[in-house]
């Protein structure tokens, strides 16, 4: 029994010793709300005891699972000290995979573009000589033939 119910027990107690008279509004209110409170303590007492199994689960599942890390990795693991530098690395490498070079194909200008914030809709002009960086199919045929 926990202290919930036991003080739920003494309040019935209590009212016992006044001898509350049911058949009045006041006994009758009161009878009402120590049953309350008795229901509210027994729910209590229950959700408690599953709280408990759920923790003993978990420890369970927990220790099992230590137990194959251990079988599966041995002292292989490394430490966490080495995940972490492993990570900074997996960074580095994002970094160097989110940029792309591009020679602008009039001057030979290398740009380097973010390909997150590239935008396939805007008009890059090169830098150096300020023409289309990706001119349309149609531009690069009248500039072959203006070539020539």
């Amino acid at each position: 029994m926990s202290d919930l119910t036991d003080r739920v027990s003494y309040l019935r107690g209590l009212a016992e010793g006044l001898k509350l008279d049911d058949s009045k509004p006041e006994g009758s209110l009161i009878g009402k709300m120590l049953e309350l409170l008795d229901a509210f303590a027994k729910d209590n007492d229950a959700l408690h005891q599953s709280l408990d199994e759920l923790n003993e689960y978990v420890e369970s599942i927990d220790e099992d699972l230590s137990d194959m890390e251990e079988t599966i990795y041995g002292d292989d693991r490394p430490d966490d000290d080495d995940d972490k530098d492993d990570k900074d690395d997996d960074d580095e490498d994002d970094e160097d995979d989110s940029t792309v070079e591009y020679a602008c194909p009039y001057c030979g200008e290398t740009m380097v573009f973010d390909v997150d914030r590239f935008d396939f809709d805007e008009d890059y002009l090169c830098p150096n000589c300020h023409k289309p960086l990706f001119p349309e199919e149609d531009e690069d045929v009248e500039n072959e033939d203006e070539d020539k």
